[in-house]
């Protein structure tokens, strides 16, 4: 294996990115809609019904969810309020489109064909008693040298998820292979991201799935393990994340990166 050197300009440079993204992690998880505003997962049937909590009745249509309201209810769709029924469309494993009702979103999202409605407030008390994740301290020891090997062509990869029953859908661009306590590789999906678990998970770490970004030019790279995040789902309960294919589970401790924040 070809790898890049770890000189002290290269150690400098990830710690300070690491301050970085620490700041970049605290900012983006204390917004007002943000992952830690989640108060409710609602999965719908195909008949109309009201769901605990929110105003109208809503259902399950062919490509979309139906919200029947009337505009003194409060909820508003692409800026007017509904008055009637009103039909949302959705994409499979895509952000969902946002319905407001008041100071909360109301997500209307479509997983493994089923359809819910996901319930982001302000107000959470999750949001309310936020003051950072917990990280274990920056190591050098989790700076690695590594080699990024592409795939001649993207390859489908199903993974399971943290709801039972769903499936989550990825397209696997190439291999990370590096040295940690013996060889490791990990599958690097599209956007430069490797899903894993190891020796930590569900000891100081969440028992998951967490996520370290890979670059992806062929060739020797740094890898820095101390960049491991968690996914919403180690945060919420009602979060549908995907869970790590079988051969990024690796055996030996990652004591970096965030840990457990429940």
């Amino acid at each position: 294996m070809t790898t890049t050197t770890i000189d002290e300009g290269t150690l400098d440079a990830a710690r300070t990115a690491w301050d970085a993204w620490r700041q970049e992690r605290t900012a983006t998880l204390s917004t007002p809609h943000g992952w830690l505003s989640l108060t409710g997962l609602h999965w719908l049937d195909t008949d109309a019904a009201a769901v605990e909590g929110l105003p109208g009745r809503w259902a399950s249509v062919d490509g979309g969810v139906e919200v029947t309201a009337g505009a003194a209810e409060g909820i508003v769709h692409d800026g007017a309020p509904v008055d009637g029924t009103v039909r949302i469309d959705t994409a499979e494993g895509a952000p969902g489109t946002l319905v407001e009702v008041g100071e909360r979103r109301v997500e209307v999202m479509q997983r493994s064909g089923n359809h819910a409605l996901r319930v982001r407030d302000p107000q959470s008390p999750t949001r309310a008693a936020f003051t950072g994740v917990p990280v274990f301290e920056f190591s050098e020891r989790y700076v690695v040298p590594a080699e990024f090997v592409p795939h001649e062509q993207a390859q489908d990869v199903v993974t399971g998820a943290v709801v039972e029953g769903l499936q989550h859908h990825h397209r696997a661009v190439g291999v990370v292979r590096f040295e940690l306590d013996g060889p490791q590789q990990l599958t690097v999906f599209a956007g430069g991201t490797a899903l894993f678990t190891d020796a930590t998970s569900g000891v100081t770490t969440t028992g998951t799935t967490r996520s370290v970004p890979v670059p992806t030019t062929p060739g020797p790279v740094v890898l820095d393990l101390n960049r491991a995040q968690n996914l919403p789902c180690a945060f919420t309960d009602f979060a549908t994340c995907p869970l790590p294919p079988a051969e990024n589970r690796l055996t030996v401790p990652v004591a970096a990166g965030e840990k457990d924040p429940r």
